[in-house]
């Protein structure tokens, strides 16, 4: 395994694995026994960097969300799991009624809502203090003053380590940071989005912006990253919920454009060349590009958790990078 720093305080920051274990479906789709059996191999392989939410699964028939933080909880202490292992959640998200499915009505980022959704969400890991907390999604019925100084008062009171952001404009991530310092605070310093190799449009409306996919990171995220080294991002999705290689998992119509069909091309000569699969080829791209990238992928199974965590010791070439950078 290698890993990378997130975070500049040396009260806060931590050392992680550059790829991530996401659990959303850990406790609802995925069984207990399997979930566990994951989560063992993960640390074994020396991961050390776990992703959740509040929300997770409540899309799944009989949850409510927050079965992923309680399976993650009673993994810890069946385990005795301490600080060696990172695990972030998210809060913002989770519906108001998790029956009603995917809607508008959900907590948002009220200072409220962030006290009483992080304590809840601590009580659920079984943790005195949440290693990284993100603000899932934009609210834009608060101020973001606001929601820049409950974070940032968790951070000072000891009950959060990190703060992350997801699923915001990236002019949005720069005036919260810039509050959060013109207010002495702690500020976002894990960006997490949605990025993977083949591209995406970004101009269809969106769920909650009708400006487009505010959770992809396009040009401006990916500029605004170059300039600001100290930020982590970490990319959800990254092998497209195994679109690239399973033909039962057709690419949605926000891949339906010429420069999927070449990037699928670069992709699958670079896995020939190096043996990997296209899979692999995908994580080792973004693990070691210009941008140095954390995927956080997903596993159902042990062996497509292995599959994943062999794309971190395959080097791509300079020339294998400038085939797949210049796919178009």
């Amino acid at each position: 395994m290698r890993y990378r720093m997130m975070g500049t305080d040396p009260k806060t920051r931590r050392e992680v694995s550059v790829i991530s274990l996401g659990a959303m479906l850990m406790g609802t789709l995925t069984d207990e026994a399997t979930s566990f059996a994951v989560l063992d191999r993960y640390a074994e392989a020396g991961g050390t960097f776990i992703d959740t939410s509040n929300n997770y699964a409540f899309w799944v028939e009989g949850s409510q969300g927050g079965e992923s933080e309680r399976l993650l909880g009673r993994w810890r202490r069946s385990r005795g799991v301490g600080d060696e292992i990172v695990i972030a959640t998210k809060l913002g998200a989770r519906p108001n009624s998790p029956s009603a499915g995917f809607t508008r009505d959900i907590e948002g980022l009220s200072p409220k809502v962030v006290r009483e959704s992080a304590e809840r969400s601590r009580e659920h890991l079984g943790v005195e203090r949440l290693d990284l907390l993100y603000a899932h999604v934009q609210d834009h019925g608060v101020p973001m003053r606001d929601t820049v100084e409950a974070f940032g008062e968790l951070v000072t009171e000891g009950t959060v380590g990190l703060l992350g952001v997801s699923n915001h404009w990236a002019w949005q991530v720069e005036r919260a940071r810039a509050l959060a310092a013109a207010a002495g605070l702690p500020g976002y310093e894990v960006l997490q989005y949605h990025h993977s190799y083949l591209r995406q449009r970004t101009d269809l409306p969106s769920l909650r912006s009708p400006d487009g996919q505010e959770g992809v990171a396009a040009g401006d995220l990916l500029s605004y990253l170059r300039a600001e080294p100290a930020l982590v991002p970490v990319a959800y999705s990254p092998l497209l919920a195994r679109s690239y290689v399973r033909a039962d998992k057709p690419l949605g119509p926000e891949f339906d454009h010429p420069g999927t069909r070449a990037r699928q091309a670069a992709l699958r000569t670079v896995a020939e060349e190096t043996g990997a699969t296209v899979n692999q080829v995908v994580l080792a791209w973004l693990i070691g590009g210009d941008v140095p990238v954390v995927p956080l992928v997903g596993a159902s199974s042990v062996a497509q958790l292995d599959e994943s965590l062999a794309a971190v010791d395959l080097e791509l070439t300079a020339e294998q990078r400038a085939t797949l950078d210049a796919a178009h």
